[in-house]
């Protein structure tokens, strides 16, 4: 008995453009704040120490997060991961713009890396299960690959233009729209579960440990410049 190969889904390339909108504005969220720095530290007034944090605190959430985030999207279902980090990531931005002093800047940016970290593995996978065939998945991967490594660049451009023409906030609340997009984009996405969950489970003190251990590390380094290492 020979097995036919599933059809390709057809809503496949629409969808790519989605998923390829919510990886830039994963990645461009890395940088489109720091051009916005100057003007966010005179307006809420918080330290030049404090004011790296601003950048920090989203690198350190999406990195140390990323792997439990994959793991969410494997075991529940890609297409819902998809679609509560984009939500989430809006929300977080909007608390992010309107943030009135550091603790709520900072934390909304906390919060939009646990998002992006759930995000980014959703999307990924969710090219993976969705181009089948060997050539059209190399160029989806290399669409999604060039967007995300222009995102950097991206960023950096469009946080210096929404600063000059509008106000910091903007670098936060642009998210909104990026989000929105990609979430009205998800009817294209595939309704994809990871395979088999029986059996499995997500490690949540090891996320805890991981995340905490970083910015454990990261605090600690920054903090070695203004009070300098101990001698014996």
């Amino acid at each position: 008995m020979v097995s036919v190969a599933a059809e390709p889904d057809p809503r496949r390339w629409k969808a790519l453009v989605f998923i390829c909108l919510a990886e830039l504005m994963v990645v461009l969220d890395g940088t489109i704040v720091n051009i916005a720095l100057p003007s966010a530290q005179q307006d809420l007034h918080f330290s030049d120490a404090d004011r790296q944090w601003v950048v920090t605190a989203y690198a350190l959430a999406f990195g140390g997060l990323l792997l439990f985030g994959g793991r969410v999207a494997d075991l529940w279902n890609r297409r819902h991961a998809f679609l509560l980090g984009a939500v989430g990531f809006a929300a977080a931005s909007a608390v992010g713009g309107a943030a009135v002093n550091t603790a709520m800047l900072m934390g909304s940016r906390a919060v939009q890396g646990a998002f992006a970290a759930l995000l980014a593995p959703a999307a990924l996978s969710l090219l993976s299960v969705m181009f089948t065939r060997a050539d059209e998945r190399a160029k989806a991967f290399g669409v999604y690959g060039a967007i995300a490594g222009a995102g950097a660049a991206i960023g950096l451009l469009l946080g210096g233009v929404l600063t000059e023409y509008l106000t910091w906030r903007w670098t936060l609340l642009i998210n909104i729209a990026f989000s929105a997009v990609a979430a009205l984009g998800v009817r294209y996405v595939a309704d994809e579960r990871g395979p088999g969950r029986r059996g499995r489970r997500l490690d949540l003190p090891g996320a805890v440990l991981a995340t905490g251990g970083l910015v454990c590390l990261v605090y600690g380094l920054t903090r070695a410049e203004s009070d300098g290492w101990p001698r014996r």
